[in-house]
């Protein structure tokens, strides 16, 4: 593809941006960035198109550099403005570096332009539910419902909204829906993970376990699950279960904080003082805005001062 794409662009004397395009595909297929990014430039030069501004950014994203793609998107949207595809290219960049508010902006500029945009509409619930406003994302995927899309993860988000808005007459049927609906093993055990959640919300520890324990039938690898067994395994008095649950979930895990700040309370608890401070010390590099991190060293830090 690549010879003939060559071939037809020597033909045209090389001032046909469409054969430019298309080598430039090629390259980004064969992983030559840098030779794809001088011919979506090149072919940007002789005319301005929306797809080869989404090829060169897609480029600008292999090659790590989000802002570059983040200018070239809104150079586009000078060109061409309201362009649904770019906007929504700028607030999925915001959304991978984290910066959720403007993302969430964006995601609001899109649905001007479209309000029947899926992507947008579920984005922006999403950060509603995380923003503690279970109401509101309610709204945001119950318009989804309405608009026909009807999978697993999106009556897993029904249910999880319900459950923190206190609809509880909806919560486990949403659920029940997700579970029929799932088409692999990961999506069954993100269902399964919730309910845990969902039973520990409503006090029955016996079927959070049960649920946490089809968590890891389904997927194996889910740290999460684990550390929430071990929690349940440290209030039945298991110790030792306990310890190797959480050991699995800060190896399978290392970025996540719980694992390490329950396991430096669970030694600590037992006595052994240098493994609960080496595990609080971890807890507070993966977050070191936690609390109860802080006041378990500052604790540590005493006992040990006083020896």
């Amino acid at each position: 593809a690549l010879d003939l794409a060559a071939l037809a662009t020597e033909h045209a004397q090389f001032k046909d941006w469409w054969w430019k395009v298309q080598i430039g595909k090629c390259y980004y297929r064969l992983g030559l960035y840098r030779e794809a990014e001088k011919q979506f430039k090149s072919a940007l030069k002789q005319q301005d198109m929306v797809d080869t501004v989404l090829y060169l950014a897609k480029v600008y994203l292999r090659l790590d550099q989000p802002v570059t793609a983040l200018n070239l998107f809104k150079q586009g949207l000078d060109q061409f403005p309201g362009e649904v595809t770019l906007i929504c290219g700028i607030a999925r960049i915001y959304e991978e570096m984290n910066n959720i508010s403007s993302a969430a902006e964006y995601y609001k500029d899109v649905l001007k332009q479209d309000n029947t945009h899926v992507e947008a509409i579920a984005c922006i619930g999403s950060n509603h539910f995380y923003s503690d406003q279970p109401e509101i994302a309610l709204r945001f995927y119950r318009r989804l419902l309405q608009m026909g899309v009807y999978n697993c993860q999106l009556f897993n988000n029904v249910g999880l909204c319900c459950f923190y808005a206190q609809q509880y007459d909806m919560t486990l049927s949403s659920f029940e829906r997700a579970l029929f609906l799932a088409e692999n093993e990961e999506e069954t055990a993100d269902v399964w993970y919730n309910l845990g959640h969902v039973a520990v919300g409503i006090g029955d520890l016996n079927l959070a376990y049960q649920c946490f324990r089809l968590t890891l039938v389904n997927n194996n690898d889910y740290a999460e699950a684990y550390n929430n067994l071990a929690v349940l395994e440290m209030r039945k008095g298991h110790i030792e279960q306990a310890r190797a649950l959480l050991q699995t979930a800060s190896s399978l895990a290392p970025h996540m904080y719980e694992p390490h700040f329950n396991f430096a309370i669970l030694s600590e608890k037992v006595g052994d003082l240098q493994r609960s401070y080496t595990a609080a010390q971890k807890s507070e590099e993966a977050f070191p805005g936690h609390v109860d991190t802080q006041q378990l060293i500052k604790q540590l830090k005493d006992h040990f001062a006083m020896l």
